[in-house]
Parts: C-alpha cells; structure tokens; sequence
C-alpha cells in the first residue's frame, strides 16, 4: 500500500520533516519535525513546524504518532510543540536510554532518567504501528547512533541518517555508540527491502553537481550510492567510513540540540529563576 508523503524541507539545518497519512482513514504520523533555533540569540522559534501543523489541519487529518528516527545532532526536536497542538504519541528508539546514558553526565542532565520514559512509546526491530489501514513497520538500522530505526509505511521508508541521497553518501559514525561495520550491516538491511521501495532520507546538503535539494529516492538508486559503490564490502566500507569521519567537523548543533532531544524535545528544566539554560561542557568533544 502507498501512503501519501509531504516534505517540509528546513532549509536553516538540511533537515526533513515528513507528513505522513492514509487518505482513506485521514490518519497521520509526523517524522522528525524541526524547532527552529538561532544558536546567536539563544533563541526557539516555531514558525516552520507551524506550517506542518497547519498542513495537518488543512487537510483534516488525526495525527497519531510523532516518530523520531534517532536522537538528532543537528536540530532540535518540535515533538513536543505538535503533541501540544496535535495529541499524538510520541515514539523513537529503545536504544534512546543508551545515548542518554552517555550524554547525561556530559550536560550534567539530573533530571534525565536514563530509561526512555521521557518518550511516550520505545520501539525496536520488527514492531509494528497501526495508520489507519496502514501499518508502520520499525527497522532497528543502528550504526550512526545506537537509537536509529527506519520507519518502513507500505512503499515508503524513513531512513534517518544512514542514507544520504545516493550521489553524496551515507552516515557519518564517529558519535558515541557509532559504529561502522555496525551501519554498514544496517545499509544492508535497507537494501534488502523491494527496490522500488521510496526512500525518504533526513537531510540534503547538495551534492557537487547537483543544483537542487532532494529527498526522495529508492532501494535500487540508493545500491549505486556513491560510497557503497566505491566500497562494496564490509571491510572497505569500514576502512573508508572510519577515514572519513576522522576529517568531519562536529555539528554546529550537537551541544543544544543533544540537550533538548534526549528530554524528547523538551528545554532542560528551569533554574531558580525560571528561566531554562543550556550549557556547553568545555573541552570535552
């Protein structure tokens, strides 16, 4: 079955978030939404997941689930804004407890229980999530992080971080609980799905060449994906993937963005003064 699938491209991160429905029942999931943040002001905006939720609105949808595909390092998470305007139940990973078990004493998040419950749903390999007639099928595709899943709705897959647009790449593996050989099996586990399976991928920096943003793509294009092809085994793969983490800078966003989406998209707790703060640990990544 083909679910119907809208992209709203933030353009301030390179990232995806996805609307996804069955139009017979009007039953909906939102992917990854996006928080607009001005790192400079310290400030949160809403302004473009608004319009998701507008979208919603407009087309008389009842959105059921709020699905991260892993602990993000790149934005910050809106879950929490949609689950305000829209209800929902809001779900990512088990292995979310993991990262926030590393990243807890990094930010000094005592209030963080490393156990997921800050989520209202933790999914794993082989569960399944019902959209109206439809049914989310979960991809454990760890590798990038230990929390990764691929969102699998008929004919359409939600890959996270593990696939670029096949003319630019795959993920990088360098955080904590990153591991190469580990992505590379998870590469694997998508590409054995249909090839005219679509792929929606979480992010599009442009490849050299190429003068517009994309997203969408297929098992079949994505098994001539630039680094698999380069590197058509585990061991190369490995090689070339842990070389090239190596050279890669960190997220201009890592340190607001792994506070706020290890809370599921909430800021850190208020202080004395009512007013939330985020910190960034010196010298430490």
């Amino acid at each position: 079955m083909q679910p119907s699938v809208e992209a709203f491209f933030h353009e301030a991160t390179n990232s995806l978030t996805y609307l996804v429905f069955d139009a017979g029942s009007r039953r909906a999931a939102i992917l990854d939404p996006v928080l607009d943040f001005d790192i400079r002001a310290a400030r949160t905006g809403t302004g473009f997941i608004d319009k998701v939720i507008a979208r919603v609105r407009d087309l008389g949808l009842t959105l059921d689930w709020i699905l991260e595909t892993h602990v993000h390092a790149d934005h910050l998470s809106a879950a929490q804004r949609v689950k305000a305007e829209l209800g929902g139940t809001l779900a990512i990973g088990r292995h979310v407890a993991t990262v926030q078990g590393t990243f807890r004493p990094l930010f000094g998040a005592a209030d963080v229980t490393p156990d997921g419950s800050q989520f209202d749903r933790l999914v794993d390999e082989g569960d399944t999530l019902a959209l109206g007639d439809l049914t989310i099928r979960v991809l454990a595709t760890p590798g990038h992080t230990p929390a990764c899943v691929t969102y699998v709705v008929g004919d359409a897959a939600f890959v996270g971080d593990t696939f670029f647009m096949p003319d630019y790449g795959t993920a990088r593996c360098d955080f904590p609980g990153g591991d190469a050989a580990t992505l590379w099996q998870s590469l694997q586990k998508i590409l054995a799905l249909p090839d005219a399976t679509r792929l929606f991928v979480c992010h599009d920096y442009k490849a050299p060449g190429r003068d517009a943003f994309a997203w969408e793509t297929t098992v079949a294009a994505q098994r001539r994906n630039i680094h698999l092809a380069a590197n058509p085994d585990q061991a190369s793969y490995v090689a070339f993937r842990r070389g090239r983490d190596e050279k890669l800078s960190v997220p201009a966003l890592i340190l607001p963005a792994i506070q706020v989406n290890m809370r599921a998209g909430r800021l850190p707790p208020p202080e004395g003064d009512g007013q939330s703060y985020l910190k960034l640990p010196l010298n430490r990544i």
